[in-house]
């Protein structure tokens, strides 16, 4: 089941433009690391059949893996809508983690109603470095919810978030993977031999990577 969703979202972010490709002018995440791939998952939002497939396959990853989940919480501001879609089939509670806490009014990081010890599953776009994604398990954490994992749509597998979350205790699955889209990207043409090589090198050390 997984492997049938995850080429078929790959293809689909490629597909519409969510998934950028630069080889001359990297492209600077948040983390400061400079990559040669981009990918912005809330794009699929605006395509009713890749939203419902996103949404879909978020959902058969968690009834798979997580079977007494009681809250979905999405992360701000990528996965929100697509955590509000995930909730409202599986009949469940919703939440969001911002980024940052607000600085008025309640100050709340974790908007929603969220009870002790609720057990709780993470909805993320995306996980690169893992750092922000630690920032929001943390956050739960001091909510009291009993966080049982993360899914995300993508993961860039590398080894520095695999450790982070591995150390926070916090299992994640993903719809689709680097490798799977670097593997589409080639196959359909979006990238050469040359560049899905360069890839593979940016990979390898991607906080000292440079052209």
């Amino acid at each position: 089941m997984k492997e049938e969703y995850s080429y078929k979202i790959a293809s689909n972010l490629l597909k519409i433009g969510a998934v950028k490709f630069d080889f001359e002018k990297l492209f600077t995440w948040t983390s400061g690391i400079k990559s040669p791939v981009y990918c912005d998952n809330r794009l699929s939002l605006s395509y009713v059949s890749l939203r419902d497939l996103i949404r879909n396959a978020y959902i058969h990853t968690i009834q798979e893996n997580f079977t007494d989940v009681e809250v979905i919480a999405g992360v701000a501001t990528g996965a929100i809508a697509q955590g509000v879609l995930v909730a409202d089939r599986l009949e469940l509670s919703f939440v969001y983690v911002r980024s940052e806490a607000k600085k008025y009014g309640f100050k709340k990081s974790v908007e929603g109603f969220l009870k002790k010890g609720q057990r709780t599953v993470i909805i993320e776009d995306h996980v690169s470095t893992g750092g922000s994604s630690i920032k929001v398990l943390e956050e739960l954490r001091n909510e009291g919810a009993n966080v049982l994992g993360m899914v995300a749509v993508l993961s860039y597998d590398l080894p520095e978030a695999v450790e982070a979350l591995h150390k926070s205790n916090c299992k994640l699955y993903t719809l689709s993977e680097f490798s799977i889209l670097k593997d589409v990207a080639f196959k359909e043409g979006y990238i050469s031999e040359e560049e899905i090589n360069e890839l593979s090198r940016w990979y390898e050390n991607p906080r000292e990577y440079s052209l």
